[in-house]
């Protein structure tokens, strides 16, 4: 298949990386970075060693790249704006979109670029990092859950679902989208947002923290809630998982914390404003999730008054 990696950071890289090795052609949307890409190329770094992707283009625009059979959306949700102008160019008859972008709200922005049967949306657990060199580096190799945009897993979820699995990966469909997305909150909102709110600190040190490991219980606590009340299938040993599988990660630097320390736009809105939103509005109290949202805004508030030079403690 023609494949197209609409933002190629560390998520993009990866599975674009592994859907290149399974043979097909694997073209990189990469707006800043593209020149690096083309000289070092792109190397997949894991336990099992380094694999050298045969990438077949990488572009600063998404008009050279042409139609595909399948374009995967890995840019950050703060630039949403974009999309419709980006994913244009990438379409023709029977293009399957794919959304692997963090937080609620992404769905509802590729809503309308191409018809709903034809529209996924999934999450992806893993621990992965941009390494200088063209290096993404996997410290868990985790797994994918996808789902239609509306009703059950129709068969565009199962193509994306079967395309990830041949390449290695461990994907599977699921029935429900607001399920997937709350799944994936259930990690995101808690370790994403303590990383910010306490100050710049990897998994580690919150797992590590009696305090901040209870805070992101109550936190996960929420989240099951709200789910719940949205009608979103949530089992909490997924809750128990979660924290196991955060045991395993080491020092991790989840997205947001990276944007944070680095001074670029936190998705805010669609992985703790937006949950947040719909879960009062569905009848549950979140005063946890209230008080992160509101650390995390105020740590940025403090971002935007350092000196050149400076980073946030």
């Amino acid at each position: 298949m023609k494949i197209a990696v609409v933002g190629a950071g560390a998520v993009g890289c990866w599975y674009g990386g592994l859907l290149a090795l399974a043979g097909h052609e694997v073209h990189l949307h990469a707006r800043s970075s593209a020149a690096s890409l083309r000289q070092d190329g792109l190397t997949l770094e894991d336990a099992h060693g380094r694999r050298r992707p045969p990438i077949a283009g990488v572009h600063e625009t998404t008009e050279t790249i042409g139609g595909c059979d399948l374009v995967i959306v890995t840019i950050k949700s703060t630039v949403n704006r974009l999309l419709p102008g980006l994913v244009a160019p990438l379409m023709r008859s029977g293009t399957v979109l794919l959304t692997l972008q963090n937080g609620m709200g992404n769905v509802e922005t590729l809503q309308g670029l191409v018809p709903e049967e034809r529209l996924v949306a999934g999450l992806c657990f893993v621990c992965i990092n941009r390494m200088p060199g063209g290096v993404v580096r996997s410290s868990l190799a985790g797994h994918v859950r996808l789902a239609s945009c509306r009703g059950p897993a129709g068969p565009a979820a199962e193509l994306c679902s079967g395309l990830l699995s041949k390449a290695g990966v461990d994907s599977r469909t699921e029935n429900s989208l607001e399920g997937v997305l709350w799944k994936k909150l259930c990690w995101n909102i808690p370790f994403n947002g303590l990383s910010i709110a306490a100050g710049g600190v990897t998994t580690d040190l919150i797992v590590g923290s009696p305090a901040l490991r209870d805070r992101a219980r109550k936190l996960m606590g929420e989240v099951s809630a709200a789910a719940r009340a949205c009608g979103a299938p949530f089992d909490d040993d997924h809750i128990e998982w979660q924290f196991t599988a955060t045991d395993r990660m080491g020092p991790y630097r989840p997205s947001s914390l990276i944007d944070y320390l680095e001074g670029r736009d936190v998705e805010i809105d669609g992985i703790w404003a937006e949950p947040l939103r719909r879960g009062v509005e569905a009848g549950v109290a979140m005063p946890e999730l209230t008080r992160l949202l509101e650390d995390i805004r105020g740590r940025l508030r403090d971002r935007g008054s350092l000196g050149p030079g400076e980073a946030p403690r």
